[in-house]
Order: C-alpha cells, then structure tokens, then sequence
C-alpha cells in the first residue's frame, strides 16, 4: 500500500514524516512528494499544513494541477485523505486568516479566529488539552474519549454541517478538532506530537 504525504513546501513536516514512518514500519509505502502522477496512485493520501490559510492555500496553488488532483483524488475516487491542522482547515469553502482567502471547498463552512473572549483566553492555542469524541469516527479506533492531544492554532474550522464533526476540544467555546465525512479526515490538533495516542490515530489512518 501506498500513502503519499504531499510536500507542497507549507513549512517543516518531519514530525509528520517521522511518525508515519515509524507507524508503517516496512508494510507500507510512504512517499513525500507533490508529483500528481504519485498522488492520484496512491491508496491514501495525507495533507499537512503548517503556518497561515492563505499560505498553505498559496502553495498548494504554486504547483500547477495540484489542487485539482487533490480534489479528484478525495471527490471522484474517493480515496482516504486525512488533513492535519491547516491542511483540515483549507477543506473549507473560506478562511479569513490574513486576507479572505478561498478555500478547497470539500467540506462547507469557514475558518474564523478562535474567539479569545478580549484576551481572556492566550491565542495560539498552544498545548495538549482534552478531547471530545461525538461520534464514532474510523481514526477513533481504540482511542479514548477525553484523550489529550497537542494543539497549535489560533484559528477554528466552523462547518456549516455539524454532522460532519467527530470531536471537539474546549478553548473559549466548543471548537471542532476532528472531521469525518466519508473518506475525509481532518484533524485540528497534530497526531504527529500527541505522543502515543496520536500514533494510534495514524495507525487507524493507515489501516483503513
């Protein structure tokens, strides 16, 4: 099996590549790459982002026909994509981080400022805090409900459908942490630097 983590240059993604690595041992294939012949045959494909909405957005565009496989690839064939932290966030139709930026418009909603409460509450969201499972979710296989995942953001996925929320974490409101919709997967907090717990979270990825 393959699995292809996209290199689209959003900021450093060793974590990432690490603990996938670690994760698939020698049974699976991990490729790090931006070659869309590579990612429309792959089996699952993982989408990281670090830094702003609108930069991530601006370097999935840099590389020309990305986006579009990209969206083939999670739309038509439906293949399993998992976003993790901005790379959930640019599911979105929009994000308002820097300038109104269009997101890739899989799953409906927007991408807002966490609301601190006037500096009640320190943005970035930065740390572990606990999370909320509200529906069975496949990357939930085996994890506890009110598990502690790291977080770095100052900025929140609202989805227009609640359906699609698989848990959420308490930061001055309920914010959606994780998103299940059919083949895509997103997570606000990083799997990568949540300890054992995320790397069963990515085990569950790669076992889907």
């Amino acid at each position: 099996m393959d699995v292809t983590i996209v290199d689209y240059k959003s900021g450093n993604i060793s974590s990432v590549i690490n603990s996938f690595k670690e994760v698939a041992k020698d049974k699976v294939n991990i490729e790090v790459t931006s070659d869309l012949n590579k990612i429309k045959s792959s089996d699952k494909v993982v989408l990281p982002g670090q830094g702003s909405f609108k930069s991530c957005i601006d370097g999935l565009n840099s590389i020309n026909g990305l986006i579009d496989t990209l969206s083939e690839f999670t739309l038509y064939t439906k293949k399993p994509l998992l976003g993790i932290c901005v790379g959930l966030q640019m599911f979105a139709d929009v994000g308002y981080e820097e300038v109104e930026t269009k997101g890739l418009g899989w799953i409906s909603g927007k991408v807002s400022k966490i609301d601190n409460q006037n500096g009640k509450y320190k943005l970035p969201h930065i740390g572990w805090n606990q999370i909320n499972i509200v529906k069975e979710s496949k990357i939930f296989k085996d994890i506890e409900n009110n598990s502690h995942m790291y977080f770095v953001h100052s900025y929140e996925f609202i989805p227009n459908d609640n359906s699609v929320t698989a848990a959420t974490t308490d930061y001055s409101s309920n914010i959606v942490c994780a998103i299940e919709k059919e083949n895509i997967f997103g997570t606000q907090f990083h799997p990568e630097k949540s300890d054992k717990t995320g790397l069963k979270i990515i085990d569950n990825f790669i076992n889907l």
